[in-house]
């Protein structure tokens, strides 16, 4: 089992209405449950992050990439560097708009479309959790 398929299997748990799954796959163990305080824990390896969630909020709010985890968001690749994006940029699809460091592992979080930047929400060192949005932008 992959990081995708554990993040797959994650998100069809979370659109479903079971409120407590296990799965255990060799040494591998994965427990969810909703309306608990412990809503997920997993076996030996942390999964990295998958593509960020692109949450549409309204009109005068435009479009946000969020966070796919808990974490820290950085800004910039590190302390003192420029930072990935500023308002007005335009980018790629599958650019890097930012960091997300959790269990001292890095995760970049990337444009899901080409667009151009409008707004970096969450502040550099923030403590962000799933679904905050990071990066407000606009299609183009």
């Amino acid at each position: 089992m992959n990081n995708q398929d554990i993040f797959d299997l994650m998100a069809r748990f979370d659109a479903g209405t079971a409120t407590r799954m296990k799965l255990t796959t060799g040494n591998f163990s994965l427990e969810l449950e909703k309306g608990s305080t412990a809503a997920a824990s997993c076996g030996p390896a942390a999964p990295a992050a998958p593509a960020p969630a692109v949450q549409p909020e309204p009109a005068a709010r435009g479009l946000t990439i969020t966070a796919p985890l808990v974490g820290t968001f950085y800004r910039a690749p590190e302390p003192g560097a420029e930072p990935f994006v500023r308002p007005g940029q335009q980018v790629k699809k599958g650019e890097t708009v930012g960091l997300l460091e959790a269990m001292k592992m890095m995760s970049e979080v990337q444009a899901p479309c080409d667009c151009v930047i409008e707004e970096v929400l969450a502040q550099d060192g923030a403590l962000v959790s799933f679904g905050d949005p990071l990066v407000r932008y606009r299609e183009g």
